[in-house]
């Protein structure tokens, strides 16, 4: 069974730009877990343009399936994870400056750097995933760093699927093929949509788990929250 976990760093936007509490993000995250969502995942980023250090502590008691934090982790960050202790810590070399995450880690350049991260975290209890590009050549370099899992970056994917869905998702499917070989659980988000999940989902083994938020909070404005995460779980169901 493939979870799905809400990426809630959308609402933290929207809230942001007009000050406040509305819309909460911890209400959010609240009904979000009422409606269907297996987890909550939030990104926050040094800057606090969406989600901010005061929402990480405020969140984790009140998700109740599986916190995942993403981010790069710089000492602060690092040090913020270890003492709120999610389910999952999800390392994403981002720019502090990008607007969104874009490239997944090069392991091979980063093993040492990488090695020692995730060894913090594991030692405290924390699941550690690793933010990756479809190469199946850097999944030896990633399992080398002692991650339990990688997340597949599939803004390639999503970009590429309305031409050529066979074509988009063949790299996609080698990487998690590859990680399986090493024992890899596989995780996956960026991009993924009601439009194009179905199809990722059914074609890559052994995913445990996507995480989505730009999209699904864009499809909420007109489905609504619950129905939305009901069909993403639908879409992500096996018959």
């Amino acid at each position: 069974m493939t979870k799905l976990s809400v990426n809630i760093n959308k609402i933290a936007t929207l809230r942001n730009a007009r000050g406040g509490d509305v819309p909460s993000v911890t209400q959010v995250a609240i009904d979000a877990q009422k409606f269907g969502s297996q987890g909550i995942t939030i990104h926050p980023r040094p800057d606090e343009r969406h989600i901010t250090r005061k929402d990480v502590y405020d969140l984790k008691p009140l998700v109740t399936t599986e916190y995942n934090i993403e981010g790069n982790p710089h000492r602060p960050f690092i040090d913020m994870v270890l003492d709120v202790k999610p389910e999952q810590v999800t390392l994403v070399p981002d720019a502090d400056d990008a607007i969104t995450s874009n490239a997944g880690w090069d392991c091979q350049k980063h093993q040492d750097f990488l090695k020692s991260v995730i060894a913090e975290f594991k030692n405290a209890g924390i699941r550690t995933s690793i933010f990756l590009d479809p190469n199946p050549e850097m999944v030896k370099y990633a399992a080398s760093t002692g991650t339990d899992r990688i997340e597949l970056y599939t803004e390639a994917y999503a970009r590429n699927y309305a031409a050529n869905k066979e074509e988009a998702i063949k790299d996609y499917v080698a990487t998690a093929k590859e990680a399986e070989k090493y024992g890899l659980g596989i995780n996956a988000g960026h991009d993924l949509s009601l439009e194009n999940l179905k199809y990722f989902a059914d074609n890559i083994p052994n995913l445990l788990e996507v995480s989505i938020g730009h999209a699904l909070i864009s499809e909420a404005l007109y489905l609504g929250l619950e129905n939305t995460i009901q069909a993403y779980r639908k879409r992500l169901a096996k018959w």
